[in-house]
């Protein structure tokens, strides 16, 4: 019982990772109907961004300044910085190619993921770097269930973004401009709403989350490496798949879904068998629901 209530907490972690990286691919496949795989490589970005960022403020403010508060800014000023990295990729990218094929504009963001991953390395070398702390880690003990600040950091955290983005979504005049983008993407900008700002807001959003699922994950395994976001980014590209067109519950239940899996499976099977066996059971989900958890009847119908 203690291995399984262990192994709960962990999933919560590693399924918060997946599951607000997920989120930005979903919503830029709802609104634009285009899977941005260079999302993985923002994820990344992001995250180098934000050992700057800290590396930066902890040489500056540390002496007088507690961890918490550089915890905070380093959240809001690499939110900031990253959006604009979503929007270059979207503006540079993407763009040009709304009219082509959505092959063309899958193979550009591979490579724009390419170039991302290349230019870390002509700039910073091959040489891997450590996040540094900015929260102090505190383990708790609960008969034998060992849970630290810094999870439960990144589970509240995790959770809360996903709620304030949903509340977005649902609540402002730009989040019905995306859910109706969503719904019909060639009648809306015919009403006035222009596809120029809601692509970039759309990246930018997903691009500010990803950032901030890097600095947390950076706390929790502190290695940075240029293909860090490579498989983290492909296992939330299938939970974003699993969750349904441009649902943001639904792929932040599928998120975390692939984390619970990927924890349990050492359970029961060689740890070399969690792909496959992750892989596996969402082949099956996706067999008899090919819409995901919570996709729009009506996505079946659109071109991929």
């Amino acid at each position: 019982m203690d291995i399984f209530l262990q192994n709960i907490i962990n999933a919560l972690q590693w399924g918060s990772f997946y599951a607000v990286v997920s989120i930005g691919y979903s919503m830029v496949y709802g609104v634009l109907m285009l899977f941005n795989f260079a999302h993985g490589d923002i994820f990344m970005v992001g995250t180098y961004i934000g050992f700057g960022i800290a590396t930066l403020l902890l040489a500056l403010f540390s002496a007088f300044m507690p961890g918490w508060m550089i915890f905070i800014l380093v959240i809001l000023i690499t939110m900031f910085l990253a959006s604009f990295v979503g929007v270059f990729v979207e503006v540079v990218g993407y763009r040009p190619l709304r009219g082509a094929p959505r092959a063309s504009a899958a193979i550009t963001g591979l490579m724009i993921g390419i170039i991302f991953e290349t230019g870390n390395l002509i700039i910073l070398g091959a040489k891997r770097f450590s996040f540094p702390p900015l929260i102090e880690s505190v383990t708790y003990n609960f008969g034998g269930i060992y849970v630290t600040n810094v999870k439960v950091l990144i589970i509240v955290a995790s959770l809360v973004m996903m709620a304030a983005l949903h509340l977005f979504i649902k609540k402002t005049k730009w989040g019905m401009a995306m859910r109706a983008m969503s719904y019909d993407f060639q009648a809306v900008p015919l009403m006035g709403v222009s596809i120029n700002i809601i692509a970039p807001m759309t990246f930018a959003i997903g691009a500010g989350l990803a950032s901030v699922a890097g600095i947390l994950y950076g706390q929790a395994y502190p290695v940075l490496d240029p293909y860090m976001g490579i498989s983290l980014g492909w296992k939330a590209f299938v939970a974003a798949i699993l969750g349904g067109r441009g649902s943001i519950m639904g792929a932040a239940l599928a998120g975390y879904l692939l984390g619970f899996i990927e924890m349990f499976v050492p359970m029961f099977f060689p740890s070399t068998f969690r792909d496959l066996i992750a892989y596996s059971i969402i082949l099956v989900i996706l067999t008899f629901r090919p819409r995901g958890f919570f996709g729009m009847a009506h996505s079946t119908q659109l071109r991929l």
